[in-house]
């Protein structure tokens, strides 16, 4: 109320300003009117002249004063106001916390365990709409944790563990973004018996399973109904809700992950933006452009000078911190023409869940707090480009989606991707059918893309949703092969934007999911996908011949 009440005084100012501008414009007339009488030789002296010149010049620093002071003023009130608001919707974390002490004293009772909650950093800010979203997947956690990762009293005696099991809610601001932990000290995951309950489900080859790295096993948690309990109970299961919890943090544009160590205990782990209207961005040059990139997507900034860079099996690469990093220019990435040339190179690192890379940009203009608007409907899917703001100057600038140009850039970097460097002639491309694949766990996509390498098709591939989109707007495909659970974009609203597409709708979609439901195959088939295939058709040529047969019926 008092930033508002100050802000209709200062607003009240306007009018005094503009009295004074109409008392200037009257006195530049009375000016005009000496000249005129000057030039028709009447009697008007050099006195008279100056006077009237001093009396506009005075007027004109004393409003020219006032403006300063006005809008000195004004930017303090609404910068003020600004903060005020976006604290307003903030709420401190320990408020989607208030249940969890009672459910875990509840629920142990009820196990017959001894174990007690930790919370830490209740006082974290957080937005109220990310917040309200938390309650779900915090509930969702703890009751896993209590049900299947703390072991009984019996149990943690017999392991040399104190008898009172801990499980730990904590909240951190860090890089940007909040990270939110739930950890137990129990028992841990089994990831040999994961492993092996992957294949008792035909979910996928014993082969294929060995080979998983720790996260891509943890993967499968998040499937809804999966679990590796002997008995799923009626309080919960895990990997049952875990669905919830991924499915929540992924529509914030955050993401998950599961560290585990077996008779050590088990940690989720959220990382979700703070707010959802504003970030901390920096502001870089592309082809001459300005355009915000999120600090907390960004691994570092540098300066390069053209003499340390590297050519590394035929890339451009450079060695920063220590490590040998792939160069992308920016204006490549955003597919924009430009003649920047500068002695130093300004190099923005990504990181990507595999490795570090470079993108090089024209140069850096500073740091900035924009408010993120959403673009326009009408313009469709803008690749590369998440939102867009306007700079304190004015001027308008695009918010950069800088997992996807990581994402490409490390695609276009990579031996195995033929977009960009496809060999051959143009007639021998014009022969070959081309497939995209789109999947996010790098093992089975790699195995998908060699199976239809060795069959005969240029294969490209996406790392999710919205990746295999963008790809789908540059390139053309004889056929789509996507997954269905997938950050930022999933494989059915995929389907549904290429079914929406008036170019695309015609080219066959092949679903291939660990969810053999029969409801999980009728919604992907109501999405829109022609085909819905399990990940057991690895073990036989059920894929390859599904892919030949659509692409021959596509082509008839």
């Amino acid at each position: 109320m008092r930033l508002s009440g100050e802000g209709m005084v200062e607003a009240r100012r306007l009018d005094a300003m503009q009295a004074r501008l109409r008392a200037i414009r009257t006195r530049e007339r009375a000016l005009e009117d000496l000249f005129d009488r000057r030039r028709q030789r009447q009697d008007v002296s050099d006195l008279e002249l100056e006077q009237a010149h001093a009396a506009i010049r005075g007027e004109v620093a004393l409003l020219e004063a006032d403006l300063q002071s006005h809008l000195r003023r004004t930017e303090e009130l609404s910068t003020t106001l600004h903060h005020e608001a976006i604290d307003c919707r903030m709420r401190p974390f320990g408020d989607a916390c208030l249940t969890i002490p009672r459910t875990v004293r509840d629920l142990a009772r009820s196990l017959d365990k001894d174990a007690s909650a930790r919370l830490e950093g209740q006082s974290v800010s957080v937005d109220r709409d990310i917040l309200r979203k938390l309650e779900a997947p915090l509930t969702h956690l703890v009751r896993n944790a209590l049900d299947h990762g703390i072991e009984s009293r019996a149990e943690r005696a017999a392991s040399g563990k104190r008898a009172q099991a801990t499980l730990r809610v904590t909240a951190v601001h860090q890089a940007g973004m909040l990270m939110v932990e739930v950890a137990d000290d129990g028992r841990g995951i089994d990831l040999a018996r994961l492993r092996a309950k992957i294949v008792e489900r035909n979910l996928s080859t014993p082969e294929l399973v060995a080979r998983m790295s720790d996260r891509e096993l943890t993967d499968f948690l998040f499937l809804p109904g999966f679990s590796t309990a002997k008995a799923v109970t009626d309080l919960s299961g895990r990997g049952v809700g875990l669905d919830v919890v991924q499915t929540t943090v992924h529509e914030v544009g955050g993401s998950v992950e599961v560290q585990t160590e077996l008779g050590r205990g088990t940690t989720f782990r959220m990382r979700l933006p703070v707010t959802l209207s504003v970030l901390r961005a920096a502001i870089v040059s592309i082809a001459g452009e300005p355009y915000a990139m999120p600090l907390a997507r960004m691994e570092r900034i540098d300066r390069l000078d053209h003499d340390t860079l590297e050519h590394v099996e035929g890339r451009l690469a450079a060695r920063v911190n220590g490590e040998i990093i792939g160069l992308l220019r920016g204006d490549e990435l955003l597919g924009i023409p430009s003649d920047a040339e500068s002695d130093a190179l300004a190099v923005v690192s990504l990181r990507t869940r595999q490795r570090t890379l470079g993108v090089i940009v024209d140069g850096f203009l500073g740091e900035e707090d924009v408010v993120v608007q959403p673009l326009d409907g009408r313009l469709g899917t803008v690749p590369h480009v998440s939102s867009a703001s306007v700079r304190q100057s004015g001027e308008l600038v695009l918010i950069l989606d800088v997992d996807a140009m990581a994402i490409d850039a490390a695609r276009r970097l990579d031996e195995g991707t033929l977009r960009g460097a496809a060999a051959g002639s143009e007639d021998a491309r014009r022969r070959v059918h081309r497939v995209l694949v789109v999947e996010d766990s790098l093992t089975v996509r790699e195995v998908e893309r060699q199976m239809l390498t060795r069959a005969g098709y240029m294969v490209d591939v996406a790392v999710d949703g919205l990746d295999g989109w963008n790809a789908l707007q540059r390139d053309r495909y004889d056929l789509v092969l996507s997954d269905v659970d997938m950050p930022r974009m999933n494989g059915l609203e995929l389907v549904r934007r290429i079914r929406a597409d008036r170019k695309l709708a015609s080219v066959p979609v092949v679903m291939v999911s660990y969810k053999d439901r029969e409801e999980d195959r009728l919604a992907g088939l109501e999405a829109g996908a022609t085909a819905y295939l399990t990940k057991g058709a690895f073990h036989d040529r059920t894929l390859l011949d599904t892919v030949a047969d659509l692409i021959a019926a596509s082509a008839g």
